[in-house]
């Protein structure tokens, strides 16, 4: 295999992830005001960020595994220009249900970090995997988090439709740096779309640990999603705030992203596993913060800092452990983890919005704590496949 990961390469995909990945994540600050706009209420504006993450779960189980099997850097420039017109038909919906169908192809769009890692995964040399994944992830949630505190300042200056419109030609000019700046890489192989996703079923079948680092991925990720959907209500209902300060949370949350190389740099040095279930405890003392202070703005941005951090590390720790698994097809290997980590996201952001709706900030914080004690849970029963090294699993 070729090894041709440059430092300049890393900083591209990295920054094209970030870039990439907020489109997920601009509406959650701008839900009240598309609300207002649309003459539309809370419960079905919630269906917003719920079909984004839908889109983006679709994209996991019906795009990505042809990474594996197409010429990589057209098919990533492709990917990003469905992101532009999605973005750009949001800009311009002239009722809910235009906007829901455009997000849902948002979501679609917007899979280009989940190609790009693989990506990088195989052009990486073993010894410098879990630190170049690290970095890459590092700027994904730079992006999650940054495209909430954009999204936050541009909506309450100027609209959410400048905001939809601006990212659209963010996604246009990201389509061309990409295709100059990105290696080609033919396939190493020609299947069939309908052999390549049954063998994407098989990886899920085969191996324990891609299940359970699936599963565990999901729950984390559910939690982080049922909070980040909620909270500019509950900043508007306890504070008095609007969009502006529920982006500005995002800056908050960025000290997470810091935790990413070193969480990429602990993986190639001891058990991706214990990274995940360090991870997860500290994504649940956030919630507590949440539960127990979340009415004071001190126990609100401790939570944050401690739920952003902990979904983190726990996050880079399970892509540096599902990677080692199948080197060969890495695309295959995250897509089964990803459908389950944004799948998870998807549940998460629903019951979040119902638990909200029905039974306030206790009803949220129920929800995230619940979903990290299945993870925890699910950590604490290792299946009959795994061992102590977190070593390739060979199918049996």
């Amino acid at each position: 295999m070729k090894y041709s990961m440059t430092s300049g390469l890393t900083f591209l995909m990295a920054a094209a992830s970030g870039l990439v990945v907020a489109n997920l994540y601009y509406n959650q600050p701008l839900l009240d005001l598309m609300a207002r706009s649309l003459d539309v209420g809370t419960a079905a504006i919630g269906s917003i960020p719920l079909l984004t993450q839908l889109g983006y779960a679709a994209a996991m189980l019906l795009l990505v595994p042809l990474g594996d099997v197409v010429e990589r850097r057209g098919f990533i420039v492709a990917t990003t220009l469905i992101a532009a017109v999605a973005l750009a038909t949001s800009a311009v919906a002239p009722s809910l249900g235009t906007l829901c169908a455009a997000s849902l192809a948002t979501g679609f769009g917007s899979a280009v970090p989940q190609l790009l890692l693989p990506f990088a995964a195989k052009l990486a040399r073993p010894e410098q995997r879990g630190r170049i994944i690290g970095t890459i992830m590092g700027g994904l949630l730079i992006g999650v988090l940054g495209g909430r505190i954009v999204a936050g300042l541009v909506g309450a200056a100027w609209g959410w439709r400048e905001m939809y419109a601006a990212a659209a030609g963010v996604m246009l000019v990201l389509g061309t740096v990409l295709r100059m700046g990105l290696p080609r890489d033919e396939p190493l192989e020609r299947v069939k779309y309908r052999a390549l996703i049954g063998s994407t079923v098989r990886l899920m079948w085969q191996s324990a640990r891609l299940r359970e680092a699936a599963l565990t991925g999901g729950c984390c990720f559910g939690a982080f999603s049922a909070f980040w959907a909620t909270l500019v209500f509950f900043l508007a209902h306890s504070y008095g705030y609007g969009s502006r300060a529920a982006g500005l949370f995002g800056l908050v949350g960025i000290v997470g992203a810091l935790a990413a190389p070193l969480a990429g740099r602990s993986s190639d040095v001891r058990s991706p596993r214990w990274g995940v279930r360090a991870g997860t405890l500290v994504a649940l003392a956030g919630y507590l913060c949440f539960l127990l202070a979340g009415t004071h703005l001190w126990g609100l941005v401790a939570g944050v800092i401690l739920l952003d951090l902990g979904v983190q590390v726990a996050l880079v720790s399970n892509q540096a452990r599902i990677y080692a698994l199948w080197p060969d097809t890495p695309s295959r290997t995250n897509t089964v983890f990803m459908v389950g980590y944004f799948g998870g996201g998807a549940i998460g952001s629903g019951l979040g919005g119902t638990a909200c709706a029905h039974f306030g900030w206790t009803g949220v914080c129920g929800v995230g704590i619940t979903m990290l004690c299945v993870a925890l849970s699910l950590l604490a029963r290792p299946g009959r496949l795994l061992d102590r090294t977190d070593g390739v699993l060979s199918p049996s």
